[in-house]
C-alpha cells in the first residue's frame, strides 16, 4: 500500500520537531500483554531510522498490547543495530527497522559481516520507502555559487575532494549514492561518514561540512528553516513535496539519466522467529502502516508506506532487490574493508 496524498511542505517543520521532541524510550514498565517489545534503532538519535522508529513504536505498542522501548545502537552503517537484533531473543520481544543497504548491499561492500542477513534475520513486513535529498549549507552555497546542482557539481571538479559531504555511515545508502556520482559525473566529493544522521546533520548546520546526499525525513526541517538549500533528489523525477528540485533525469548531461536509487526499511526480528510470532508482529505493523495519522505524519518527511502482503513476501523481496544493490556496490566501487 502506498499513500498518495502529500501535505505541504509546510507541515514538515512541525511533524518532525514533534517527534524529535519525543522521549528517550517509551516506557520501560511492562504492559499487561507481556514483557516491552526493545524496538532497536540502528543509528543515533535525530536521524530519519530514529524519526520513523519512534513513531512507529508509539503506536506500535498500543497494537500489540505490549510497551516498545526504542534502544539506540548505532555504528558501522547501521551494522551494529542489526547484528543486536539478529542475536537478540527469538519470541518476538527485539524488533527494529533494517534497510536495504545492509540487507543487500553490505554483504558485497565488506570484507566480513558480523551476521547473514538473510539467514539471521527474519523480515516481518517492509514499512517505507524513500528517496535521498541533495542538500548543502546555505550560507555556504551562497558564498561559493552553488546555485544549482550542476554548479555544485563543477565545483567539485574544480576542487577535488575540497567539498566535504557527510553521511550517516559508510556502507549506507548515502555512501552508494555518492560514490555512483563520483564516478558517473566525475566529480569529486569527500565523502566524511559519521556514526547516524543527526551527528552530520549537526555539522552541516554548523558549516563544518559542505553537503548532505541522504534519506529525506531529519533533512527536510532544516530545508523550511532555510538553513539548507536543496538541491536534487536521488529518485528520477522530483517529489510531490518538493516539485521543483529535480531528479536524477535531468541530469542527463552529467552522466545521471539512468542513475536513481530508492532506499526502503523492512521492520525485522530475529532469524528462527516463530512464524506465529511474525504474524502478530506483521499484523501490528499492517495496523500502524494503514493508520491514517501515521501516514499524515510520515508523508511530508519525504517517506512512502509500502507494506508487505505477509513475512514470506518481505523475504521474497529482500532476495529480488539483493542483485539490483549489488550492481549498484560494483558500479559506485564503494568497498569497507
Amino acid at each position: 500500500m502506498r499513500a498518495t496524498t502529500r501535505p505541504t511542505r509546510r507541515a514538515v517543520l512541525a511533524a518532525t520537531g514533534a517527534l524529535l521532541a519525543a522521549p528517550g524510550d517509551l516506557g520501560a514498565q511492562p504492559a499487561p500483554g507481556g514483557r516491552p517489545v526493545r524496538m532497536v534503532v540502528p543509528f543515533p538519535p535525530g536521524g530519519a531510522v530514529d524519526i520513523t522508529s519512534r513513531l512507529l513504536a508509539e503506536r506500535l505498542g498500543p497494537a500489540l498490547g505490549q510497551q516498545v522501548v526504542v534502544e539506540n545502537r548505532a555504528g558501522a552503517g547501521g551494522l551494529i543495530g542489526a547484528d543486536a537484533i539478529a542475536k537478540g531473543e527469538k519470541d518476538g520481544s527485539v524488533i527494529g527497522l533494517v534497510s536495504a543497504t545492509t540487507y543487500c548491499a553490505s554483504p558485497f561492500m565488506r570484507a566480513r559481516m558480523p551476521f547473514d542477513p538473510l539467514a539471521d534475520l527474519a523480515p516481518v513486513s517492509q514499512l517505507t520507502d524513500g528517496c535521498l535529498l541533495c542538500v548543502v549549507n546555505a550560507q555556504t552555497a551562497q558564498q561559493r555559487g552553488w546555485t544549482d546542482f550542476r554548479a555544485l557539481i563543477a565545483w567539485s571538479r574544480a576542487n577535488p575532494e575540497q567539498l566535504r559531504m557527510g553521511s550517516s555511515g559508510a556502507g549506507t545508502s548515502s555512501h552508494l549514492n555518492i560514490a555512483a556520482i563520483n564516478r558517473f559525473a566525475e566529480a569529486k566529493i569527500l565523502h566524511v561518514p559519521y556514526r547516524g544522521g543527526g551527528p552530520a546533520i549537526n555539522d552541516l548546520i554548523a558549516g563544518t561540512i559542505d553537503m548532505m546526499f541522504d534519506v529525506m525525513p531529519a533533512l527536510m526541517p532544516h530545508v523550511e528553516s532555510g538553513k539548507f538549500k536543496a538541491l536534487a533528489v536521488s529518485s528520477p523525477e522530483p517529489l510531490p513535496v518538493l516539485p521543483r528540485v529535480p531528479g536524477m533525469r535531468a541530469f542527463a548531461d552529467l552522466g545521471l539519466a539512468e542513475h536513481a536509487l530508492i532506499n526502503w526499511n523492512v521492520v525485522t526480528a530475529a532469524g528462527g522467529t516463530p512464524a506465529p510470532v511474525l504474524a502478530r508482529l506483521f499484523e501490528a505493523v499492517q495496523r500502524v502502516g494503514r493508520d491514517r495519522e501515521f501516514i499524515a505524519r510520515l508523508q511530508p518527511l519525504g517517506y512512502g508506506i509500502v507494506l508487505s502482503e505477509s513475512p514470506a513476501a518481505a523475504a521474497a523481496m529482500i532476495r529480488a532487490e539483493t542483485p539490483r544493490w549489488q550492481r549498484l556496490v560494483e558500479i559506485s566501487g564503494a568497498r569497507i574493508e
